[in-house]
């Protein structure tokens, strides 16, 4: 038997066994948005105000060939910006892409890229919207891709993991950085700079992403995913909600601005009652909220007697989504207020 052959006859089950490999591989669908984790800054050392290029999709996966090992990935680019950029068309764009991809037998799990700006928002928004309960996992940088010790790989790589892992399914819309696995409903933005900045305040992580596995300790309880009542699959817009800040002195001013520009609904941190009122008069619906950013605004009699809904223990960027979803399908406050106590 000649060297050839035997080389050839090695290099052709090197190929069968790749093929095989590749074919047992979990399929998971990957979509950028943009945000740090495909930032680029001047020098290594630049970690703010990094505006000097963005990472695309392809170096993305590029620069982290251990993905291939475990999952196949197949990538579809949303957008390429700031978090702060992000709007409703490219929301809904998101969840209806996210929709499509699940619905394929071969995808195990979705992971998206975003900016941690308002990671949270994105994150809660898909929990009631996505339709199945395949993992879908959002992922960020607190550093761009350029910087000596960035995050964004690690995280990313992490994020794959998460969504290929069987404990993820069922568990809602995650958020995966620095090592934790948060509830996307439970999680905020806590620091402006330091890469522990994701937290849970009330609850805690759901589980970590650890060297030998992916661990979890418990599971959410509230309405998510398959069991919201929420579909955005026929919706090209959502109705304005806006979100005040309560402080020493502050008054309706900025009631009365969101009411004329249209607001079909205002999340309130503190209140003024003449502003409420005149803004009931036209239908606008009002959830109080706090600016605190953890525990709960309770439901009481007098806030029933008002008319104004509570919004449990969500801070009030995310009572914004909830109502914005609410109001897509009733105006009455018992119902919206169910709502809230469910999601």
């Amino acid at each position: 038997m000649s060297k050839l052959f035997v080389a050839l006859a090695l290099s052709s089950l090197f190929v069968a066994y790749q093929a095989r490999a590749d074919v047992d591989l979990p399929g998971v669908a990957l979509f950028t948005t943009g945000g740090t984790i495909q930032s680029k800054g001047a020098h290594r050392q630049k970690l703010m105000e990094y505006s000097d290029g963005r990472v695309t999709p392809q170096e993305l996966l590029d620069d982290l060939p251990e993905l291939q090992g475990i999952a196949k990935i197949d990538v579809t680019e949303i957008s390429n910006i700031g978090s702060g950029g992000m709007n409703t068309a490219l929301q809904l764009k998101l969840a209806k892409a996210i929709n499509a991809a699940l619905a394929k037998p071969g995808v195990t799990g979705a992971v998206v890229t975003h900016g941690t700006a308002t990671l949270e928002e994105t994150a809660y928004f898909l929990n009631l919207v996505v339709k199945s309960d395949k993992p879908v996992v959002l992922v960020g940088a607190m550093r761009p891709f350029t910087a000596v010790s960035r995050d964004g790989p690690f995280n990313l790589y992490n994020a794959v993991r998460v969504a290929t892992s069987p404990q993820a399914k069922g568990m809602g819309v995650l958020n995966m950085l620095n090592d934790e696995i948060n509830a996307a409903r439970d999680t905020t933005k806590s620091n402006t700079y330091r890469m522990e900045t994701f937290v849970a305040r009330d609850l805690g992580p759901l589980g970590y992403a650890d060297s030998d596995r992916i661990v979890f300790y418990r599971r959410p309880l509230y309405r998510h995913t398959t069991k919201s009542e929420f579909d955005v699959g026929a919706l090209d817009d959502l109705p304005r909600v806006d979100v005040t800040y309560a402080y020493q002195e502050s008054d309706g001013v900025a009631i009365d601005a969101f009411v004329a520009a249209g607001a079909r609904g205002v999340v309130l941190t503190g209140s003024n009652a003449d502003a409420v009122k005149k803004g009931q008069t036209k239908g606008v619906v009002f959830v109080q909220s706090d600016r605190k950013g953890a525990g709960r605004v309770v439901e009481s009699a007098r806030q029933m007697e008002r008319g104004i809904v509570t919004s449990d223990n969500l801070p009030p960027q995310k009572a914004r989504v909830l109502l914005r979803l609410a109001l897509t399908r009733t105006t009455d406050l018992k119902e919206i207020q169910r709502m809230f106590n469910e999601y």
